[in-house]
């Protein structure tokens, strides 16, 4: 299990970049040198300055007796969601931090909303029964995200399916989910392989950068100084809170 966080700590910098899906075809080799060559062609810092770097031998792991290249597959899809749900993240708490957000609301967000609150005050202030139904929304995205449901033509990232990929949802749940959660009004034109290749590397490479910025967040908020260039900003919201424990104020197992 230590392998398996360091690894994904560490994936971000050990390349597990590639934008083109893996064929289920491919050999192992095919695979493993797919991966170091996206990681040489990777045109930021570290990709130029490092190229492939894989200090703990995580593309030779074998997670859970699945196979080497289920275990690449697992990385490379593991990175990609943390770098969405990070810009996620990072750009929730810049909104949170904005009148806009955290101001005086005609129609309260939930019971108990209290303005001019931080964005971590804020969800500690949802009552528990609202942070349930957005922990099980979230999980019911992401157990089809996994394949639950048997979407049309989808083939898991762990056996030769695409990182990254999430099925399409418009339709689902007899027909009461009307939007996809990308491109939900269909603005953007069909995309060749070039085009989707470029854009998944340009979305890891902001995920990336986006996890860093919320970590530093998360850490100036508790700890003040602690990122100098946040400490700075006049107004950064602190928090007396663990974010870490996102149900500290409803209850506690050890209490």
């Amino acid at each position: 299990m230590q392998k398996i966080i360091a690894a994904l700590a560490l994936s971000g910098a050990a390349a597990y970049v590639a934008p083109v899906a893996p064929k289920a075809t491919s050999s192992l080799a095919a695979s493993k040198d797919e991966v170091i060559a996206l990681a040489e062609a990777n045109p930021d810092f570290l990709g130029k300055a490092i190229g492939f770097w894989d200090p703990l031998g995580a593309l030779d792991s074998n997670f859970w007796g699945l196979g080497n290249e289920a275990t690449i597959g697992y990385l490379r899809h593991a990175e990609i969601k943390h770098g969405r749900v990070a810009m996620a993240a990072f750009l929730g708490f810049i909104a949170g931090c904005t009148p806009l957000v955290s101001g005086e609301h005609k129609f309260l967000p939930y019971r108990g909303y209290v303005a001019g609150c931080t964005p971590q005050e804020q969800w500690a202030n949802i009552p528990m029964i609202g942070k349930l139904q957005i922990l099980t929304a979230v999980g019911m995205l992401e157990s089809y995200g996994e394949g639950a449901g048997d979407p049309a033509g989808y083939t898991h990232y762990m056996k030769g399916g695409k990182p990254g990929y999430y099925p399409p949802i418009k339709g689902r749940v007899g027909g009461q989910i009307q939007f996809n959660l990308y491109d939900p009004f269909n603005w953007f034109p069909e995309q060749g392989a070039e085009s989707k290749a470029r854009g998944l590397k340009s979305e890891i490479l902001n995920g990336r950068a986006a996890m860093i910025g919320i970590m530093g967040f998360c850490s100036e908020a508790k700890v003040p100084g602690s990122v100098p260039f946040l400490h700075g900003i006049e107004g950064f919201p602190h928090y007396d809170g663990n974010v870490m424990i996102p149900f500290s104020g409803d209850f506690s197992i050890f209490s």
